[in-house]
């Protein structure tokens, strides 16, 4: 099955009768072709006996640890067809995993994003400020996970600008400047969480404090990396909307849940705090007993499947996340599909997030 047929698809349109045959057909397809193409997947799955013969659902397929793209290098092409390498946050000292991409799934990444993105936002490009400063798209060709954030939702805006200096200073004038010419259109804000918090926050309510206000009211912020270090100084997701708004007027916020792992397959936080899986992925909760799916309501580690990864065999992985599935189909948003929130990091999992790692630097 090719991903062209699940891409006419509108990302929240299927129910679970229609969506489950979908992406079991994608997802069994992905997986023969990660067999034949990746030695290291293929004795991962010899090991365990594998059989697509006794695979009714891709809820009973195989899935890799997370963790597993630390330790070797998987793909599942010939390396001259690598175009891009892309590398997880970590903090100094870790590990990370080096994904690789060929034309096909860093093309296939980015139509999954837009068809994703654009259901928030609109199908209008906006102009755009990108909380985060210039010298992160250093390297095109070997990117971090923060500068591929950066680089994938820039696609969104028509005008950009870095709202930090590459000491991570608020640029008050070039601000001030896209602010007074954009006066009236909606502006779309791109970050991530902790540098948010830390850089553009914290510097708006100073400047709120001397007098100095700007509005963005009317204005829409996506953001994502992890809520680690700001859990830790006691901000919920609840007082970083609610002090965005009294800062600067912010009222439309989405956060979303994705990895390098699985680029492009993000989960976007709907209008009711509760993050989506659309029709290019699903999540599954696991007991960290025997890995049997849980019912909603119960806490356990999240699986997330893709249908985009071709290069790699990243389309079934065991997070190190821990999750509560909410319910499927009947989100008050109107979202079709499974929603769920994320409860933080399994004990003695690393740091990994690109706000999170970030977060640990500074």
């Amino acid at each position: 099955m090719q991903f062209e047929e699940i891409q006419r698809v509108e990302p929240y349109l299927l129910s679970k009768e229609e969506k489950e045959p979908l992406l079991t057909k994608r997802l069994l397809s992905l997986t023969e072709h990660h067999r034949k193409n990746c030695p290291e997947y293929r004795r991962i799955l010899e090991s365990i006996g594998y059989s697509n013969r006794e695979i009714s659902s891709y809820t009973e397929l195989p899935f890799l640890p997370v963790r597993l793209f630390k330790e070797i290098p998987l793909k599942s092409m010939p390396g001259q067809e690598i175009v891009k390498t892309v590398t997880s946050s970590g903090t100094t000292g870790q590990a990370v995993s080096r994904i690789f991409l060929d034309r096909t799934t860093a093309s296939n990444q980015q139509k999954a994003l837009v068809k994703i993105v654009s259901s928030f936002t609109g199908s209008k490009r906006m102009p755009m400020i990108l909380i985060d400063c210039p010298s992160v798209l250093k390297n095109r060709a070997a990117f971090s996970a923060r500068g591929a954030g950066i680089l994938g939702f820039s696609i969104f805006g028509t005008e950009k600008m870095y709202a930090l200096d590459d000491e991570m200073k608020l640029n008050l004038s070039a601000l001030r400047d896209f602010l007074d010419r954009h006066r009236g259109e909606r502006i779309l804000l791109f970050g991530f969480t902790f540098m948010i918090w830390q850089h553009f926050y914290q510097e708006l309510l100073r400047l709120k404090q001397s007098g100095t206000v700007f509005d963005l009211s009317g204005c829409m912020l996506i953001h994502g990396g992890g809520w680690k270090k700001l859990i830790q100084e006691a901000v919920s997701r609840e007082a970083f909307h609610q002090k965005l708004e009294e800062v600067c007027g912010l009222t439309e916020i989405h956060d979303y849940y994705g990895m390098v792992e699985q680029t492009g397959c993000i989960y976007m936080e709907c209008e009711y705090g509760h993050l989506h899986a659309s029709v290019f992925s699903d999540v599954i909760v696991r007991s960290p007993w025997d890995f049997s799916p849980l019912k909603p309501g119960e806490r356990g580690i999240l699986q997330v499947l893709s249908t985009i990864p071709e290069s790699y065999p990243g389309h079934s992985l065991l997070t190190e996340d821990k999750g509560i599935l909410l319910g499927e189909d009947d989100c008050p948003c109107g979202r079709k599909g499974k929603y769920f929130t994320v409860c933080g990091r399994l004990a003695n999992a690393e740091i990994r997030g690109c706000s999170d790692t970030y977060a640990a630097g500074f």
